[in-house]
């Protein structure tokens, strides 16, 4: 196997986008395609699924290939990228069984961890007829779920003609976070039907908690008792996106 090289400019950023994945999964494979870098995965109790794309021309340097799958330990991965210093660049070089982690910056570091094999599946998107769109600031999204889980472990999301409100309640007390349609923090809003549905914030905290650290626009979609929708603009044009199963009334 010949050696394929990926060059990623600011490792910093590269960083926080394993951290949003490392969320939900501890053993994934990024797809390299001819177009871009790809990765889709469910967490262990496939109630939520991350997928991530971004585009070749983020990339210094990219791989000429069909399709290349670099199956990876992110706990492991995690622990190499702690060692980024600002200014850095990261560059993956994949060779047979191992990746060749580049840090480049005043100097050189070079760290080699194994590849694995991932038993992975042809994910389908999900097929959900969303009646509700509202893009907004994620930091605004950020707070709203640290204001809910400090009275409770679950978060319900309604969206009418108006505004979308997100509630908490539990014996602690009551959050409720609403953004009107108007607001110069909402950048759009669409609502065909009004919508609400409740989704647990075991991980919805660290979802939002890790990617509103490089995206600065989220855009939450929702219907009725149907999966919530979560897709964050990530620099260079890539997206990261998370399905997150509601709860059941």
């Amino acid at each position: 196997m010949s050696k394929h090289i990926l060059t990623y400019l600011d490792a910093k950023e590269f960083a926080y986008i394993v951290d949003s994945i490392s969320v939900l999964v501890e053993e994934a494979s990024f797809i390299v395609r001819s177009d871009g870098l790809y990765l889709r995965a469910l967490d262990a109790s496939r109630t939520a699924m991350v997928d991530l794309s971004i585009p070749k021309e983020a990339f210094e340097e990219f791989p000429e290939v069909e399709e290349l799958r670099i199956g990876l330990n992110f706990k492991d991965l995690k622990k190499v990228l702690r060692r980024i210093k600002k200014g850095d660049k990261i560059s993956m070089e994949i060779e047979e069984g191992r990746v060749r982690i580049k840090l480049v910056g005043k100097s050189v570091r070079s760290i080699t961890i194994p590849t694995i094999e991932v038993v992975s599946e042809d994910l389908p998107t999900p097929k959900v007829v969303f009646t509700a769109m509202v893009k907004t600031a994620s930091d605004v999204l950020a707070s709203a779920v640290k204001d809910a889980d400090a009275i409770a472990d679950e978060i319900k999301f309604e969206a009418n003609e108006e505004a979308l409100l997100m509630k908490a309640s539990s014996d602690k007390g009551e959050v409720e976070v609403k953004l009107d349609k108007n607001s110069e923090l909402v950048y759009e809003f669409d609502v065909k039907e009004p919508a609400s549905a409740r989704y647990s914030l075991e991980y919805l905290v660290d979802i939002v908690g890790k990617t509103s650290k490089i995206s600065d626009i989220v855009t939450i979609e929702l219907a009725t008792a149907k999966p919530l929708l979560l897709t964050f603009d990530i620099p260079a044009g890539g997206k990261i996106s998370y399905f997150l199963a509601p709860r059941v009334e």
